[in-house]
């Protein structure tokens, strides 16, 4: 489908690097802007509302700074809100976003109309995390622009379809910008989301490990060393199914049972897990996405995006070259 005209045209590649809980903030976002990407972050990054203040402002005059210099407008950003009864501060967030005229909202936890119409009121555009259709059919009703299909493997808060199953659904009722989640790291991975019908892949995982995201370098050293076999899916850390890295459970006294890739979790962990407290279930207990076997290096995100950029175009001229053997095969029958 065709891309949002604040989109089109500013992306050196089809990706948005995903806003990640306590990992993500300007310096991350900038960065992904300045190499040709969407970064994004979560308002709850921030403790505080000056401090969200703060963080859109430092944003801000870095673009701006950045398009007087260069002559071209830089890659958009969003902010990522909670839209759920449980976040009290939800309407003071959505008032600085406003205020800022934050150019992508992506909200989570719920499909709101008066808040889609507040970020379309300045031109604004609201992209909504899913899992399945149940969940796109309300954020369609409710006015958003992009859908993010969240599949199995995506680190953090996860669904568990297939990538192919839920973009093949999706597709059949939206027709607006789809962002494909879940497991993906390399820019063939960028290139397949784009074949099987998404328009843009969300990656988050991936830039974790790189040398601008706020994570530990515990958290990243971990990345680097962890493989499909030691993430444990369970939603007993935040009441919401999500990914976490096995090792970092291990390291706060926790151990999940079994040793598959989507392990679950035994009733004495889960006790364990219900008496933690909630920061050090996302500080200490690390979150991560199936494709963790793919990292193996911390790079900067420039580096990164233009590793990204060459895996893509080689994929992508690989498509072409496979089609063009086909047509001739066919043509000479």
């Amino acid at each position: 489908m065709p891309l949002p005209a604040m989109l089109d045209g500013r992306l050196r590649l089809p990706l948005v690097a995903a806003p990640m809980f306590l990992a993500s903030g300007p310096e991350l976002v900038l960065a992904c802007c300045r190499a040709g990407i969407v970064g994004s972050f979560p308002a709850k990054n921030q403790r505080t509302m000056d401090g969200l203040d703060d963080w859109l402002q430092t944003i801000r005059d870095g673009l701006v700074s950045d398009t007087a210099a260069t002559g071209k407008p830089m890659p958009p950003f969003a902010v990522n809100l909670i839209v759920h009864r449980t976040n009290a501060t939800l309407q003071e967030e959505l008032a600085i976003c406003v205020r800022h005229e934050v150019p992508i909202v992506i909200t989570s936890l719920g499909a709101v109309p008066e808040l889609v119409d507040s970020v379309h009121a300045y031109g604004g555009l609201v992209f909504h995390d899913v899992i399945n259709l149940r969940h796109a059919r309300k954020a369609i009703d409710a006015g958003v622009d992009g859908l993010i299909a969240v599949a199995a493997g995506a680190g953090g808060h996860t669904g568990r379809a297939s990538p192919f199953a839920l973009v093949n659904e999706i597709r059949q009722v939206f027709d607006g910008t789809l962002l494909l989640s879940g497991a993906m790291s390399t820019g063939s991975d960028i290139a397949a989301a784009q074949i099987m019908g998404a328009d843009l892949a969300y990656l988050g995982t991936r830039f974790i490990g790189t040398r601008e995201c706020a994570a530990p370098e515990a958290y990243k050293e971990m990345i680097i060393g962890a493989a499909l076999k030691d993430i444990v899916e369970t939603d007993r850390v935040s009441g919401v199914n999500a990914n976490f890295l096995a090792p970092s459970l291990a390291a706060a006294g926790l151990q999940p049972d079994g040793g598959t890739p989507q392990m679950h979790i035994d009733s004495e962990l889960a006790a364990a897990l219900d008496d933690a407290e909630g920061a050090r279930a996302w500080r200490d207990i690390w979150s991560a996405g199936h494709g963790v076997g793919s990292i193996n290096d911390t790079p900067t995100v420039a580096a990164l995006v233009a590793r990204l950029a060459d895996e893509y175009h080689a994929a992508c001229a690989n498509q072409q070259e496979w089609l063009a053997r086909l047509y001739g095969a066919i043509t000479a029958v």
